[in-house]
Parts: structure tokens; C-alpha cells; sequence
């Protein structure tokens, strides 16, 4: 009885993991060389990030700019001209930051 127990403990364990895994947001941004920003959204298992959330904000989480990705899962922006962080928000534990600092 207990090793029944615990296979399904581990079945449930790997079930679960592999669940989370799945749904891993994830986002990326690059300058388009004429002021402005574009930033691409998805999930690792391949779905859209249609509708999702994204703000820019600036070093004091001032909100400069928001919106929502497009059909396409993107989202363009023109650049600040100071510090940023772009914020893609999917609810919670779906959540990226990037820097201004990391996109070239």
C-alpha cells in the first residue's frame, strides 16, 4: 500500500511539474533603429500571448506607456528617452521584466 502511495504521489509530482513547465512566459524586445521598440511575447509551449498585458515604466515604476500585445503578440512603442523597464504581465507567476539596458 505504501508504494502505491507514493507512485502515485510521483506520478501526480511529474503531472504537476510538467504543467508549470508548459506555461512559461516568455518575451523579447529589440530597437527597430527608428525610435522605437518592438517587444514579442509567447508562451514556451507554443501559445499566443494575444491580449496579454505590457507596460513601459521608468526607474521610479512610473507608468511611461501600456497597452496590450497585438494579435500578433507584439507590441511597438517609441523609446524613451530615459531608463526603462518593460513589464509583460500574464497574471500571476507569468510575469517578464526587461531592462532598456538589455535591448539593442
Amino acid at each position: 500500500m505504501k508504494k502505491l502511495l507514493v507512485g502515485i504521489t510521483l506520478v501526480l509530482f511529474i503531472f504537476v511539474s510538467g504543467q508549470v513547465l508548459a506555461h512559461t512566459l516568455l518575451c523579447s524586445c529589440w530597437n527597430n533603429g527608428d525610435g522605437t521598440v518592438t517587444c514579442e511575447g509567447g508562451f514556451s509551449d507554443g501559445s499566443s500571448a494575444a491580449g496579454v498585458d505590457i507596460k513601459v515604466v521608468d526607474r521610479q515604476g512610473q507608468v511611461i506607456k501600456k497597452g496590450k500585445m497585438s494579435d500578433m503578440s507584439q507590441y511597438t512603442f517609441e523609446e524613451p528617452d530615459k531608463p526603462y523597464t518593460v513589464i509583460l504581465d500574464a497574471g500571476p507567476g507569468h510575469k517578464v521584466k526587461i531592462g532598456s539596458e538589455k535591448i539593442f
